[in-house]
């Protein structure tokens, strides 16, 4: 996995802390609060879902794949061939493994932009501070960043308004660079493998081997 290619990732599904942005926070009307406690509510009950994803990075580079999502915390993003790239989330990290360049990396899920919409509970009047909400076409979109500051940076996430339906976010650093993933199909499911939401470092049971 290159240097660019790793930061896209990254920023799109397991961003490390970013650089605090400089935009002003825009002052939230009545509307907008009630969008984005709708959006809020909806997260929370959303509970297990699937579909697909596309993600493109900052270059343009667009890569694709399966999600599966257990709330609270759990996901997994399955990229298709080639890219021989994992990224799960088991609840407490988030880990990346390429099969391809036999890498593992594995980050706290605090702190990356998806535990904001991950959490247990999504309270917008305590650790989650919505900066602004948008009108879109066909919808809006709600960015938030984590009131608590553990991890910096913002997240924007996309919803349809009728029906209500979370279709992708995009997370954006410093300088304005963003990294968007869609959503496709995304469907509500029940009964998931709690296999999915598992990811082990290969590496550590290579090394059991060694010593047996």
């Amino acid at each position: 996995m290159t240097r660019t290619t790793r930061r896209a990732l990254m920023l799109g599904l397991a961003a490390l802390p970013l650089p605090a942005l400089a935009a002003t926070p825009t002052p939230l009307t009545a509307q907008d609060r009630a969008l984005a406690n709708r959006a809020a509510a909806y997260l929370e009950g959303l509970g297990e879902a699937r579909g697909r994803f596309v993600q493109t990075d900052p270059r343009g580079v667009v890569s694709q794949g399966a999600l599966y999502l257990k709330r609270p915390g759990k996901a997994r993003f399955d990229y298709d061939p080639p890219a021989g790239l994992l990224v799960v989330s088991d609840g407490g990290a988030v880990a990346i493994q390429n099969s391809r360049l036999k890498t593992f990396e594995s980050y706290p899920l605090a702190a990356t932009p998806l535990s904001l919409f991950l959490a247990r509970r999504i309270r917008l009047d305590q650790g989650v501070a919505i900066t602004r909400v948008t009108r879109l076409a066909n919808g809006f979109a709600v960015t938030a960043r984590d009131g608590r500051k553990q991890t910096e940076g913002e997240i924007t996430l996309s919803f349809t308004d009728a029906p209500l339906q979370l279709i992708g976010w995009s997370v954006s650093d410093a300088q304005g660079q963003s990294t968007r993933v869609r959503l496709i199909n995304l469907q509500r499911t029940s009964g998931l493998d709690p296999a999915l939401f598992v990811l082990k470092d290969p590496r550590v049971k290579n090394v059991g081997r060694a010593k047996m």
